[in-house]
């Protein structure tokens, strides 16, 4: 099986750049925080988000060429991306990430919150620098819809009542603005035509969101090694996902488990069964298959190189991770 390695080898150089250009961008200033970045940007995540932005930036340029702009465009990304992390893991107060210690269970909740700002804070200046106000006005949406997402989260904890349209636009700002947005950034400096842009847009959106839904089928089928984090963690948490829904749809039951919070004996146990003994798996399994088939069809249009190749790539590698 493809891992994101293997797929983002057509831009693996221009990634070792990227990594070494942001020790420096993010170097200057205050040791503490230097520190703490030094720490994310070594712990070994997979960069599929800034890999994505690279392969559209090559695969949309004549020559194959990378400009200075698409090289910042992807760095903040990755720095977007980053800080989302750290406030995610302060918000669930979780002690590991991929197996590392999370920048709070390293140093403090003080430092990790300064952290996570001190790192939206460069992107934005980075984003600024660029000079071009429709990637200003993109990535900053994406800025919006991370702590919208991370809100909307909060508010609709253990809310068994809620709609699947809800979870969805949840999904889209935590996970598929960055890429949705990002992906489209990419197009505005190669100067692709509206229509183009929106497909790459389309592309990004389908994308993440394909990645979430089966994150979430993840929580609820894979082991704790497999997912770096203890598993169905986010049913413990009372953030319901699309398998939690589609068995709530199934079986009304499970809402009575919910809205106690799992407070009784064995609650999170049999809440898991009533899960998995449904269809609610196979479900988000189809829902996950057909955002990664729009995903692919989005690509369709730009030109054949291993870029390209690459990207088309991405949709099926995002389901073979549940298999």
């Amino acid at each position: 099986m493809a891992t994101v390695t293997d797929l983002l080898q057509p831009v693996e150089l221009d990634l070792e750049i990227l990594l070494t250009d942001l020790r420096s961008l993010i170097g200057a200033g205050h040791p503490i925080l230097q520190a703490a970045a030094e720490h994310l940007f070594s712990a070994g995540g997979k960069r599929l988000r800034p890999g994505i932005v690279l392969l559209i930036s090559r695969a949309l340029s004549p020559n194959g060429e990378l400009s200075s702009r698409h090289r910042r465009l992807a760095e903040i990304t990755e720095m977007i991306h980053t800080a989302s992390l750290v406030h995610d893991d302060v918000v669930d107060e979780a002690a590991t990430r991929r197996g590392v210690a999370t920048v709070h269970s390293q140093f403090n909740h003080r430092v990790a919150v300064l952290a996570g700002d001190f790192l939206f804070a460069q992107a934005s200046w980075h984003l600024a620098n660029l000079d071009n106000l429709d990637v200003v006005k993109l990535l900053s949406r994406v800025i919006m819809d991370l702590a919208d997402g991370e809100v909307k989260q909060g508010l609709y904890r253990y809310d068994a009542g809620q709609p699947f349209a809800n979870y969805l636009e949840k999904s889209y700002c935590k996970t598929a603005s960055l890429m949705a947005n990002s992906a489209q950034a990419a197009g505005v400096l190669s100067d692709q035509n509206a229509d183009n842009l929106k497909s790459l847009h389309h592309f990004g959106r389908q994308l993440g969101l394909a990645f979430q839904v089966v994150d979430d089928i993840l929580d609820f089928t894979a082991n704790e090694k497999q997912l770096g984090k203890p598993a169905a963690n986010d049913l413990a948490s009372g953030y319901l996902t699309a398998p939690a829904l589609y068995a709530l749809e199934e079986t009304p039951s499970l809402e009575r488990l919910i809205e106690r919070e799992f407070s009784g004996e064995g609650d999170l146990e049999e809440a898991l069964e009533i899960v998995r003994a449904s269809h609610a798996i196979e479900r988000a399994r189809n829902l996950a298959e057909t955002f990664a088939r729009e995903a692919r069809a989005a690509l369709l249009w730009v030109p054949e190189s291993s870029y390209q190749r690459a990207l088309l790539a991405l949709p099926d590698f995002v389901l073979s991770r549940l298999f």
